[in-house]
């Protein structure tokens, strides 16, 4: 009976020691496998090498990548600008110490323009370009809008008087190279070669030069 009693204190301390061993394997397990939740995650994100690229100039809103065009853009109004015209100076006859000669203004853009009223004309001299007296006086009224076809004409009557016909000490002579213009309706002047003598004073007794309004054609019959 002592012997069974003994046997069986035996089996139950081993069955505890191998329950001992099996808790310590199982504990060092959980403490080396941690569940992934628990360890915060990193994220580098590289940049993107496109978002640091500056945009040329002719993909910006509004660029222009070419040159301008050769031929002028049409004024907004209508008005024949001086970029579209051609100016010349028609034969003329005289009168009285004046001579009138057709100014002429043709339209050598690709597109029509309207050309009205009066023409700024005054002499011009010297390397600089100043300007040789007064401008010239506008006679008569202002005539109906022209429109100018590529290729039509309009032209101005100009007077030019004989400066001989003046005091020479309220004149004052000067050399002349010649004209310069502004079309009606233009902030931008055109020049015209045209060597003379004209009155520097604007003192004389009358005008050097006068101008009427456009009309029409070239003057020439």
């Amino acid at each position: 009976m002592v012997q069974n009693r003994i046997s069986r204190i035996g089996l139950a301390v081993a069955a505890a020691a191998v329950a001992a061993v099996a808790s310590a394997c199982n504990q060092g397990t959980n403490n080396a496998q941690a569940p992934a939740s628990e360890t915060p995650a990193t994220s580098v994100t590289a940049p993107s090498s496109s978002a640091t690229d500056s945009p040329t100039p002719s993909a910006m809103p509004g660029a222009s990548g070419g040159d301008a065009a050769a031929n002028p853009a049409p004024d907004a109004n209508g008005f024949c600008k001086s970029a579209d015209l051609r100016l010349s100076l028609g034969r003329g006859e005289g009168a009285a110490g004046t001579a009138y000669r057709p100014l002429v203004f043709t339209n050598v853009s690709d597109h029509q323009c309207v050309i009205q009223g009066f023409p700024g004309v005054s002499y011009v001299g010297g390397d600089d370009g100043h300007q040789v007296g007064a401008a010239a006086e506008r006679q008569g009224t202002k005539g109906a809008p022209i429109t100018l076809h590529k290729g039509e004409s309009a032209f101005a009557t100009v007077g030019f008087v004989t400066i001989e016909n003046f005091d020479p000490a309220a004149c004052q002579p000067q050399p002349v190279r010649g004209l310069r213009v502004y079309p009606p309706q233009e902030t931008a002047s055109m020049y015209l070669d045209l060597p003379t003598t004209g009155c520097a004073s604007d003192k004389i007794p009358g005008h050097q030069l006068s101008v009427k309004t456009i009309e029409k054609g070239t003057g020439e019959n």
